[in-house]
């Protein structure tokens, strides 16, 4: 597995600033001919041309009114980071042992992208659903990047879930025989099927599909519901599948999905999946219906290009999912609400969910 952190950026000024010097100097030649100092020394020469390519550069540039620094996060990044086994085992802590003889549902929630409340929102009210609704009180893990709660909750990182997914597995918490996996990932993806993960300035990783299931795949997690909400997630859905396993996503592989971005409390999906879809039916297949027809209509009022959300499955997981919902008491439906007090708008954003 191999991180997927960005220096493209540097790279491409550096590569920007070589490219871009013999333009610079031709121009800066037409409009100034007037040679060099003869006794100017190489040193001398190069501090010039730097001056005279700023100077040239700038000329070029729109100028903001009043220069502006980039706000610091008001929490502390290594303290934060250091926190995380702390975090992570107080979470596990807090989980209910799995009940012997009976099919059990744990669900770990993961926001990956820190900057918007949009994904916090979707990661809390599927901890209130399927605890409340489906039974799972105490089953539930969040992982989540928001700086409102980088004190009392896990960060949404690649470590992080390794963590939470090998905690399950110890203290009798969750037996791969008879217990089920739900992972719901929220965040915005890009066309390379790669999860964005990320907070401010904090050093995470992006999750991949393939990474995605090899960390699943390299745990025996036998019955296993994967759902991506994301653009592009349609490319998760390949390598996520098998003979006892569920996977669902926002998006086909090519397509963008929507309702994310400052102004939005939920995505279109999160929205139809989880707050529509499963307040209106039990099965997660009949809440992957509602909202493929849900959000065809948004979108086409909108007058986007349709996501088209995917499904895969089996008779074996559909057959395990039924044995679930057997042991379950169904409780009532669950409003949503914002989870952050910075969240504004209704959720019908159609800024595309994606950050590349």
């Amino acid at each position: 597995m191999t991180g997927r952190r960005r220096v493209l950026p540097l790279l491409t000024l550096l590569l920007g600033a070589a490219l871009g010097y013999g333009l610079r100097d031709r121009l800066v030649q037409d409009e100034d001919p007037t040679p060099p100092p003869a006794t100017e020394t190489d040193s001398d020469t190069l501090r010039r041309q730097l001056v005279e390519t700023r100077a040239w550069v700038a000329r070029w540039l729109p100028q903001p009114a009043e220069a502006t620094e980039t706000e610091a996060p008001d929490y502390s990044a290594e303290r934060v980071l250091y926190d995380q086994y702390r975090l992570v085992d107080e979470a596990l802590a807090r989980l209910r042992p799995q009940t012997p003889g009976k099919t059990d549902l744990y669900v770990v929630a993961f926001a990956g992208d820190g900057d918007e409340d949009v994904f916090r929102n979707e990661t809390e009210y599927a901890e209130k659903l399927f605890s409340e609704r489906f039974d799972a009180r105490g089953h539930v893990v969040v992982l989540q990047n928001n700086p409102a709660t980088v004190e009392t909750r896990p960060l949404a990182t690649w470590s992080n879930l390794e963590l939470v997914l090998d905690g399950l597995l110890e203290k009798a918490r969750f037996d791969p025989d008879e217990d089920i996996l739900l992972l719901f990932l929220t965040s915005h993806g890009d066309a390379e099927h790669n999860l964005y993960v990320g907070m401010d300035v904090l050093p995470l990783d992006w999750i991949g599909a393939s990474d995605l299931a090899e960390i699943l795949n390299a745990r025996p997690f036998r019955w296993r519901v994967a759902i991506v909400s994301a653009c592009y997630s349609g490319g998760f859905l390949d390598v996520l599948r098998n003979s006892t396993s569920m996977v669902i996503t926002a998006s086909r592989a090519d397509r963008t999905s929507f309702g994310c971005g400052s102004d939005s409390d939920i995505t279109f999906f999160g929205k139809a999946f989880l707050v529509d879809g499963l307040n209106q039916t039990d099965t997660f297949r009949g809440a992957f219906e509602i909202t493929r027809q849900l959000v065809a209509e948004w979108e086409e009022a909108e007058k986007q290009t349709p996501s088209e959300p995917q499904i895969a499955s089996t008779p074996l997981i559909e057959a395990k999912l039924a044995q679930w919902r057997q042991g379950i008491r169904l409780g009532p439906p669950q409003p949503f609400q914002p989870a952050g007090a910075a969240s504004g708008g209704s959720g019908s954003s159609s800024e595309k969910s994606t950050k590349q």
